[in-house]
């Protein structure tokens, strides 16, 4: 008699399977359907069924077999260590920056901006454009886009004094983010084993990018006001060194901003010892009090490559930068980059575009500049009020304050205690190529809920009191 329903068949293969050995073939479908009394169809459904409870497996051309009782065992990956060898490049551990935190936490640490921050209609608007367009599934040219390569030069050479040839459109290359653009720099600019210069502290991104090449920083003294253009000629003639990465305006960590003249000194070094300069202008659409202002717009030379990233303003799923260099620089960088990554993605490109080109655009960054400017005050006058034994600097512009710590101060007991309360943010350890000065934090004033900033700053507070006693 045909039954419809699998349940029988699934109890009786179930009562057969817990007699049967571990890895016992079951009876043929053809066997099944004589001994139920039921169709191929409902027989399949039935194995399907035990299945997915786990009790058998079929293996396609052979049969279905009773699930064999799997043991748990410790992994053991020892091989490869004597496979792979010793790391050449050792890699920095993942900054704190990025690190996702729950969302009960107050977070102080991030690296990026908040979604209130960023422009999310022009980017959802842009998405959609793009997706309807030829970029959605054609192949873009390796150096980028010509209308966004246009787009970077444009800007750039709107800021160039009138002595001053802008640079062209064809000096561009469109890179996917800023951390490959500095990783490209530093292989073809520097290369494996020879020196760099870079200010000290300074972006970890680029330090974890120099490890990657294996390009040997070579740290020099920077604070408040750039980095010291005598310390940087010493290291110039010391090191030998062809090329000097630094952050002239709102500088992560530090938030310095070089003055003209500090710019001056710099550029005349980089001139005089046949240097490059690689200016990473990460944070030009996060001024505050201040305008960026690239050292590139001043150089005509080729001496200066700069580095613009658009991730951190228009979005984090929007990784797009524009390399501006001359020379045959520029074509070493564009294989490097032709060679790492072939091109970037065109649709990536005409969104990036899209939205830059917007009038509303230039709205969003006077909004942005205005909560950038209240969220930095909110949590460096809390700073001030529950932590007085800390120094601070306010910034003129990006995304974060450096704060230094008393002397004593157990850096990593700190960080832990302040995240056991609810507190999570970043050591100051992270921005250092070499030994960190002292024990300083980078509190974001760009990520979620400002409204916390007091409450995070009393944390802070309160545990550095504590643990003075």
């Amino acid at each position: 008699m045909k039954d419809d329903s699998s349940a029988r068949i699934v109890a009786g293969l179930r009562d057969w399977i817990a007699a049967a050995a571990p890895g016992a073939r079951l009876p043929s479908t053809r066997s099944l359907v004589a001994q139920y009394g039921a169709s191929p169809v409902t027989v399949q459904k039935a194995l399907r069924t035990l299945a997915s409870q786990g009790l058998v497996e079929s293996r396609p051309g052979v049969g279905t077999f009773v699930r064999a009782v799997r043991l748990p065992r410790p992994n053991d990956y020892g091989w490869q260590t004597a496979a792979l060898g010793s790391p050449q490049n050792p890699i920095p551990r993942t900054s704190t920056a990025l690190r996702q935190a729950p969302n009960d936490v107050i977070a102080l640490h991030s690296g990026y901006p908040d979604r209130e921050l960023l422009p999310e209609r022009l980017v959802r608007t842009a998405f959609a454009r793009a997706a309807r367009g030829d970029a959605a599934v054609g192949r873009p040219p390796s150096a980028g886009l010509p209308d966004l390569q246009a787009w970077f030069a444009a800007e750039l050479g709107a800021a160039a004094p009138a002595w001053a040839a802008p640079p062209a459109p064809s000096d561009v290359i469109v890179v996917p983010g800023s951390q490959s653009g500095l990783g490209g720099a530093f292989r073809a600019l520097v290369g494996a084993g020879r020196p760099l210069l870079a200010e000290s502290p300074t972006y970890w991104g680029a330090i974890l990018a120099a490890a990657q090449v294996g390009v040997r920083i070579v740290p020099v003294p920077s604070g408040i006001d750039g980095p010291d253009p005598d310390e940087l000629a010493r290291a110039f003639e010391h090191t030998g060194a062809r090329a000097f990465y630094a952050q002239p305006t709102f500088a992560n960590p530090t938030g310095a901003r070089w003055s003209p003249d500090v710019a001056d000194r710099v550029l005349d070094l980089v001139r005089r010892h046949g240097a490059f300069l690689i200016e990473d202008d990460w944070a030009h659409d996060f001024g505050i009090a201040a305008d960026a202002s690239p050292v590139a717009a001043r150089d005509d030379a080729g001496h200066v490559v700069y580095l613009r990233s658009l991730t951190k303003s228009v979005s984090p799923a929007v990784r797009v930068a524009g390399v501006v260099a001359r020379g045959p620089a520029r074509e070493r960088i564009l294989a490097d980059a032709q060679a790492e990554s072939m091109y970037v993605s065109g649709v990536l490109q005409a969104v990036a575009l899209d939205v830059v080109t917007q009038p509303a655009w230039r709205t969003h960054l006077r909004g942005v500049r205005r909560q950038l400017a209240a969220r930095r005050d909110l949590l460096a006058g809390a700073i001030r009020e529950h932590v007085p034994s800390a120094r601070l600097d306010v910034p003129q512009g990006g995304l974060n304050l450096w704060v230094r710590l008393p002397d004593a101060t157990d850096l990593p007991g700190l960080v832990r205690d302040c995240e056991a309360a609810g507190v999570v943010v970043a050591a100051g350890d992270e921005w250092f190529p070499a030994e960190p000065t002292g024990p300083y934090l980078r509190l974001g004033y760009a990520g979620p809920n400002p409204g916390a900033f007091p409450e995070g700053a009393r944390v802070i507070g309160e545990v550095l009191a504590r643990r003075h006693g």
